[in-house]
């Protein structure tokens, strides 16, 4: 069977970059593990009715409550006669609390991701020889766009690969390493499109503002279209973090920056052997040469 880990940092980021691949795979029978290292108890919540969930809002429970967004993004993506995928944590659901950005005093929370040391990296080591995934997904060095826990995801998932290969109980080699990535033309196709239906209150970014990396450094492309309204479900589910448009085409998070839903998901093969590739020298397929 052909196994798929994804490791994401914060309820919702799994969808918002992975969330077509996700499906796409559940759908074609794959075992697929979804694990969150946090429960981005640092979010900013979008509207009034769970704002005072919020850490800076007075209860802190806005962790717990992503937790049940982040199970029915899951359910949304699963195959629709198979039972639903269910959220999988790191260490365990409030092991490590969600770092906030770079600068901000929840940086120093003893439960703070970015301050565990070395364990994650042997949590998920442990996790890797339990699930024995052929194919694991994660950041790139800079977390996408820069947030200390998307850096620390893009670290230990580096270390727990070789950590798992060297376990002496039970030793696990993954055999393909992807960073998943924005490509800079379907970042700019999909906001030139956009720009004929911004919601009121939304905004287009400014040049630079969201992260992307040049075609040429794209390996991989995931055609997503048959499962794309499972993901526009999906990031619906994340209500307290994301807004989807009415047209289903983009979302925008607290910032109400504008951004494309992508039909296409992208990525970086970082280590193994890449498979067949189709038009444009990509790989369509994740598995491709297993």
């Amino acid at each position: 069977m052909n196994r798929l880990l994804f490791v994401h940092a914060h309820p919702d980021d799994e969808t918002i970059t992975t969330g077509g691949t996700i499906a796409k795979y559940l759908a074609d029978g794959a075992e697929v593990t979804v694990v969150t290292c946090t429960l981005g108890e640092e979010g900013e919540v979008i509207g009034e009715q769970w704002s005072g969930l919020a850490a800076d809002g007075g209860a802190d429970q806005l962790g717990g409550y992503r937790i049940s967004e982040l199970t029915r993004a899951l359910a949304e993506l699963s195959a629709p006669a198979a039972e639903s995928l269910a959220p999988v944590f790191l260490g365990g659901a409030g092991r490590w609390r969600d770092s906030g950005m770079a600068g901000a005093p929840s940086n120093d929370h003893p439960r703070a991701f970015i301050g565990a040391g070395s364990v994650p990296a042997e949590v998920l080591a442990e996790l890797i020889c339990q699930t024995r995934p052929q194919v694991l997904v994660g950041y790139d060095p800079v977390g996408s766009y820069g947030h200390p826990d998307h850096i620390q995801v893009h670290a230990i998932c580096a270390r727990a690969i070789e950590l798992a290969a060297a376990s002496e109980t039970r030793p696990w080699t993954v055999s393909k390493h992807y960073w998943t990535v924005t490509e800079e033309s379907a970042l700019a196709d999909g906001l030139a499109s956009a720009q004929t239906r911004v919601p009121s209150g939304w905004r287009m970014p400014l040049a630079g503002e969201l992260p992307s990396h040049p075609d040429a450094e794209v390996t991989t492309a995931i055609d997503v279209r048959e499962v794309y309204d499972h993901k526009v479900r999906a990031l619906a589910a994340h209500a307290t973090q994301v807004t989807v448009s009415a047209s289903g085409t983009e979302y925008a998070l607290s910032n109400n920056i504008i951004q494309p839903i992508f039909a296409e998901e992208h990525y970086i093969l970082v280590s193994g052997v890449q498979g067949p590739t189709g038009p444009g020298g990509r790989e369509p397929d994740l598995f491709g040469g297993l």
